[in-house]
C-alpha cells in the first residue's frame, strides 16, 4: 500500500535525520480529517522536486512533525506540458484540472474563450480560481507528484496566442481539423501547449490567431469529446510518444 503524501514547505535543504514541521491547513487536514498519529509513516513533498519519507514524531491540532529517513530529488519532467483550458460550465472545470494534474500537466491555464458559457468576473473569478488551485493541489498529492501542477491566472486570447508563440509544439483541438493528433511530431523536451476550446467550440478568429502564432490544428478522432475530457485524452496521446511514458 502506498504511503500518504502531504505537502511541506522548503524541503530543498532537508537531509536524512532532520525533523520537518508541517503547519496550517495541510496539518489540520492530516490530523483532524485523516487522524494522523505519531508512529505513522508518510511522504512529504514540497512540489518543487524534493520528496522525503519518514515517520511522524508528534501531531497536534494544526501541526505535526516528521523525522526524515530518506530523501530524493527528482528532475522537472520534460517535455513540460501546459494545457489552456477554456472555462467550462458548472464543476467540469474542476474535473478537467483534476485529471490533467493526475496525468502530468505542469500548468493549467484557464481561458476566457469567446464562446465560453461560464464567465469569470469579480468575486466569482476569485472563488473559481481558488477552487481550481485547491483541486490541483489535492490531485497532485493523489498522483504522488514531486512537482506540483500550477493553475495560472485567467487568460485572454491574446495571452494564449503569446504562450503558443513561445512553445516548441502547440496544438489546438478542433473537431473540423484535417490533421490527426497522431500525425504530430512530439519533441522529447521543451514546452508543449495544448489548447482546449469551450462547449460552444472555437471561433474561426481564435483558431486563425492561434495557427498564425504557430499552433497546429488537430483532431483527436471521430468522436467529439467534452471540453473537460478532451485535454486529458490529448495529453495521454502526446505523453505516450515521449520519454516520460517511455
Amino acid at each position: 500500500m502506498s504511503l500518504p503524501v502531504h505537502l511541506a514547505d522548503a524541503l530543498a535543504d532537508v537531509v536524512s535525520g532532520a525533523v520537518v514541521e508541517v503547519t496550517g491547513d495541510e496539518a489540520h487536514h492530516a490530523v483532524a480529517v485523516r487522524r494522523l498519529r505519531a508512529g505513522e509513516r508518510l511522504v512529504l513533498t514540497d512540489g518543487a522536486g524534493t520528496v522525503a519519507e519518514g515517520v511522524v514524531e508528534s501531531a497536534g491540532k494544526r501541526v505535526f512533525t516528521v523525522r526524515v529517513e530518506a530523501v530524493r530529488r527528482e528532475p522537472r519532467p520534460s517535455p513540460e506540458l501546459v494545457v489552456v483550458q477554456a472555462i467550462p460550465k458548472g464543476d467540469r472545470g474542476e474535473l478537467a484540472v483534476e485529471v490533467l494534474t493526475e496525468v502530468g500537466a505542469a500548468r493549467v491555464v484557464p481561458w476566457a474563450a469567446s464562446r465560453s458559457v461560464a464567465v469569470w468576473k469579480g468575486e466569482r473569478a476569485v472563488k473559481s480560481l481558488a477552487r481550481w488551485r485547491s483541486t490541483a493541489r489535492e490531485a497532485g498529492k493523489q498522483a504522488r507528484r514531486a512537482w506540483a501542477a500550477e493553475v495560472a491566472e485567467l487568460a485572454q486570447t491574446a495571452d494564449v496566442v503569446e504562450l503558443v508563440a513561445g512553445a516548441d509544439l502547440a496544438v489546438v483541438l478542433h473537431e473540423a481539423a484535417s490533421s490527426p493528433l497522431a500525425a504530430v511530431d512530439v519533441p522529447a523536451s521543451g514546452l508543449v501547449v495544448v489548447v482546449v476550446g469551450p462547449e460552444g467550440g472555437l471561433s474561426d478568429e481564435e483558431v486563425g490567431s492561434l495557427v498564425a502564432a504557430g499552433a497546429v490544428s488537430v483532431r483527436l478522432g471521430g468522436e467529439v469529446l467534452r471540453t473537460s475530457t478532451a485535454g486529458v485524452a490529448a495529453l495521454a496521446a502526446l505523453l505516450s510518444r515521449t520519454p516520460r511514458w517511455g
